[in-house]
Order: structure tokens, then C-alpha cells, then sequence
């Protein structure tokens, strides 16, 4: 059974897709954080970096937009990248460009621009733009600016191919735009395709007669909620059921699903029980084990996710296996091949994108290898970001990229600390009390303090009752000097303060 949990609070929507009662996939939207990617918008040009080939472009969305030459200029290689797809027939030779075009006679500083949002801004990075427009409908995608047409790979039937290219081709368009077939186009019927076509067609019209009305940089065009994107999955998909925890949003999905009642017999339901959704489902349990960085595995092996600069890093262990078997290589092949699902299943619920290295426990055996290898990309089939996946080393290591299509579950849910400023460690105590010695010799001897109150966290404070408070007395009698203690709660755990006892001012250490 395949279904879809819809948990709406005022500030946040939270979207769970569960096969057979196991979370498998998850989305968190929040209302200050909403997605823009498929957003068009009125740009304006702010800055030209004609080092790298790029600009950055207000679009009204908080931090400006970047956008890089090869976003510019047209581009087949991105968009069968993009739809999965190859331009199999003529239109599908791309424009040549010379390799010399700068940036900067393309672009100038304060030119309205015509953009596209394809990738999430991300923490302090703004979002990433393209001019390569795509109007993306169920069945079909318009690309405004490009001549190509072509069919989805995942359409893999060549029956189901060349009825759909012969469709678009005779689609009558205006000169220098194209179509793509997606997926879902296989189950829609002419009439049905055309009517899609006229609409995006009639969606692009409404962008250019906005764009030309604009003044300043503003949103052109929406790609649609999370509400309409769980309706239309469900559908597709096949999926059982839509779950919903509030009634307006429930009559919504109704709504919306009135379109699509002949295509899949989906049921909707309003969630009425007096305990939350997301408990009731086991679901709320699996987003704060996906918040933790170490996951145990029923096998007795436990995973380690570690995000660093430049990767995320997940270290594969034995741990307490206790699996009875004499063929030891086989136990840890075992344990292998429940991390590698495991690890497909986390990178989908905390959406982690970019480089991600697994370190697998070391096999013998090549053979053995390969079924850990295959096991781990049969279960990244079910993703729906792009992943790329190479073959693992001697030492165990598989490399991977996913697409890191908006913010990780981390991000959406953490904010740094303002005590360890994200490093995960602060200093021991016994470390602050050696800085404080130094300290306290420095503004006796140097400065010439020889009244002095030293205010610390109550914490701090106490260990140093019991370790450091007659050594400290000791260094300021020896100098004819006097010091005190007391404490204030609101001080980092790490931090002090001196304050002279003559004249009661804070003193610089």
C-alpha cells in the first residue's frame, strides 16, 4: 500500500509518503521558505562578474539570483539532462555559440531580464537561474525559447515513443518553441495532449504580456504548491490514498482531484482521530531518527552521517550483529546490503544532496561487491532527484552525487548554535580555567589590577569551586592583590569577565 500524509499547521506543511506503513519519502514547506523552483521572474541585472562568466540578478526573492553564461546561452546537453531525454530528429542540433561570447555583451548592469529559478537558494547562497525558460504541465513541457521536441527516456515502450513523437511533430507551434513528453503522457489521449499544449502555450502568453507591463523585479509565474504536486503524484503514481489532517486542505484535494477522478479511483480522507497524524503513523519517530547522526540498523549494524564542507560522509559499522553464521563475509555482506537500502531511504527523507561518500565494511570478495553495489542503486531507483552512483573501491568507498534540489531536512529544521558556532564542541571547563590564569597574571602584572571580580556561568563557577578558587586567591595575594567570584547565567558556558572592584569597570583581558 502506497499513500500520502498531509500534516498542515499555520506555519508549515509537512508531506510523508508511506509504502507499506514504512516513511519512504518527505517534504517539509514552510510558509517564509517556500519552494521557487519553476518560479519565472522579472529580473533585474545588479552585478556582471565577468571573471567567471556570471551575474547576480534581483528577482525580489531575499538574496540575488545567479545566473551563469552557459544559463544564458541555449543548451541541449542541460535539457535532455534535465527531462531525461535524448532530441532524437531534426530541431535537435544545438545553436552554436562561440566559445568567446563574454557575458558582459549579453548582460548589462540594470537590464529587466526574463528568469527562471532551477535551483533552491540554500543557506546564504542565492538561488541559481537560468534564461533557458520551461513550462512544465502534467504531460508535457514548453520550452518558449528552444525549437527541440522529444520524449521522456523513462518512456521506455517504443510503441508508446513513436506514437508521441509523431503527436508533437504534427503539433502546429509557434516557430522556435518545442515539447517534451513526460512520463504521464503515456496514459493521456491526443485531445488530452493538445489541450495541455494549448494551455501552457496560453500560460507562456500570460508571462510576456506581464513581463511587458512590470516595472521592477517581481514573480511571473508559480510552479505549483506541495497540495496540487501530492494530488497529481497520487495520481500518476497509482498511489492508494491521500490522508489529510485539515479539513480545508482536504476539500482542496477533493477539488483538484475532480480532474483526474476517471484517470485512478484515489482515495481522499480526512484524518479525524484525537491523536496527531504523524505519531499515529510512526512518522514524527522517523523524522527525529533522521535528525540524529547515528541510525542502528535491525541487523545489529548502525550507520554514522557526517556532513562536512565539501561532502556528506556515512560510515557503514558492524556494531552489535549478533547474526549466528560461521561464513563471516557473508554476515557482513548482510549488513551491507540493509545500510545500502537504509542509506537510499535517508538521503531521500533528509533530502541530502551534492558529493556523498559510503564507506561500506570491507568485502573479500568482488562478487560481493557488486551485489552491495547493485542492491544500493536498485534502491536509489525510487528517488526522485537525479543521482549518479560509480563503482566502489577496493577500500569499500562508494562515491555518489544527488541532486540537491532545495534545503536538507537539517537545514529546514536546525539553526546554528550560538555556543559551539556549528563545530559541535566547546571548550572543557579545566581549559577555561587555565585561559583565566593566564588572564588573571596578565591584568595583575601588566596592568596594574589589584581589585578584581571575575564573573563566570554558574557552571564554570562551580568547578572552579572545587579546583581552581584558593590557586587563583594564592597568584593575587602573592601580588598584594584581591579577587572575588560570583556568577551570571546568561554568559556563554565558555565565557568570563573581570570587572575592576575600585572603579567597577569591565576589564579587557
Amino acid at each position: 500500500m502506497q499513500e500520502i500524509l498531509l500534516n498542515i499547521e499555520s506555519k508549515e506543511i509537512r508531506y510523508a509518503l508511506l509504502k507499506n506503513g514504512i516513511l519512504s519519502d518527505l517534504i517539509i514547506e514552510r510558509k517564509k521558505n517556500r519552494q521557487l523552483t519553476g518560479n519565472v521572474y522579472r529580473g533585474k541585472v545588479t552585478n556582471i562578474l565577468r571573471n567567471i562568466q556570471s551575474a547576480f540578478v534581483d528577482i525580489n526573492e531575499g538574496e540575488n539570483g545567479f545566473i551563469h553564461i552557459s544559463d544564458i546561452l541555449e543548451n541541449t546537453a542541460k535539457f535532455q539532462e534535465m527531462f531525461e531525454m535524448d532530441f532524437e530528429w531534426e530541431g535537435a542540433s544545438q545553436t552554436k555559440q562561440q566559445k568567446e561570447t563574454e557575458i558582459s555583451k549579453l548582460l548589462k548592469n540594470d537590464q529587466p531580464v526574463l528568469v527562471q529559478v532551477v535551483k533552491e537558494p540554500i543557506g546564504t547562497k542565492g538561488a541559481r537561474l537560468t534564461s533557458n525558460i520551461s513550462i512544465a504541465g502534467r504531460y508535457l513541457v514548453l520550452l518558449p525559447n528552444t525549437p527541440h521536441r522529444g520524449v521522456s527516456r523513462k518512456i521506455e515502450d517504443p510503441a508508446s515513443r513513436d506514437r508521441l513523437k509523431k503527436l508533437i511533430r504534427a503539433f502546429e507551434m509557434p516557430k522556435d518553441m518545442g515539447l517534451i513528453c513526460r512520463t504521464a503522457s503515456v496514459n493521456a489521449s491526443p485531445d488530452m495532449l493538445i489541450a495541455e499544449a494549448t494551455d501552457l502555450l496560453n500560460t507562456w502568453q500570460g508571462i510576456m504580456d506581464k513581463f511587458q507591463k512590470a516595472s521592477r523585479p517581481t514573480c511571473l509565474f508559480e510552479e505549483s504548491d506541495l497540495i496540487k504536486r501530492a494530488v497529481i503524484t497520487a495520481v500518476d503514481k497509482k498511489f492508494d490514498r491521500i490522508l489529510v489532517d485539515d479539513y480545508a486542505t482536504f476539500q482542496r484535494c477533493k477539488q483538484l482531484y475532480e480532474k483526474y477522478a476517471n484517470e485512478h479511483p484515489l482515495k481522499i480522507e480526512l484524518y479525524r482521530d484525537k491523536s496527531p497524524m504523524f505519531e499515529r503513523f510512526n512518522v514524527e519517530r522517523d523524522i527525529d531518527r533522521a535528525l540524529r547522526r547515528k541510525i542502528w540498523l535491525n541487523s545489529g549494524g548502525y550507520l554514522f552521517l557526517d556532513r562536512t564542507e565539501a561532502m556528506y560522509t556515512i560510515d557503514v559499522n558492524s556494531g552489535r550483529s549478533s547474526t549466528q553464521t560461521t561464513d563471516v563475509e557473508e554476515a557482513l555482506v548482510r549488513i551491507n546490503m540493509e545500510a545500502a537500502e537504509e542509506i537510499a531511504r535517508q538521503l531521500r527523507i533528509r533530502n541530502i544532496g551534492g558529493l556523498v561518500i559510503c564507506d561500506f565494511i570491507d568485502m573479500r570478495s568482488r562478487k560481493n561487491q557488486r551485489r552491495v553495489l547493485d542492491r544500493l542503486k536498485e534502491a536509489m531507483k525510487d528517488d526522485s532527484a537525479k543521482c549518479t552512483i560509480l563503482g566502489m573501491s577496493e577500500f569499500g568507498l562508494v562515491e555518489m552525487t544527488r541532486q540537491r534540489n532545495r534545503e536538507s531536512l537539517v537545514q529546514t529544521v536546525f539553526t546554528q548554535c550560538p555556543y559551539c558556532s556549528g563545530s559541535g564542541q566547546i571548550k572543557s571547563h579545566e581549559s577555561i580555567a587555565i585561559e583565566i590564569e593566564r588572564a588573571l597574571k596578565k591584568l595583575i602584572s601588566q596592568h596594574q589590577q589589584f581589585g578584581l571580580e571575575l564573573i563566570s556561568h554558574p557552571d564554570l563557577d562551580h568547578f572552579l569551586a572545587h579546583h581552581d578558587k584558593d590557586f587563583f586567591r594564592k597568584i593575587a595575594e602573592k601580588s598584594n592583590a584581591q579577587i572575588r567570584f560570583n556568577t551570571n547565567d546568561t554568559l556563554h558556558l565558555n565565557e568570563y569577565q573581570f570587572f575592576s572592584t575600585i572603579n567597577g569597570k569591565k576589564l579587557d583581558t
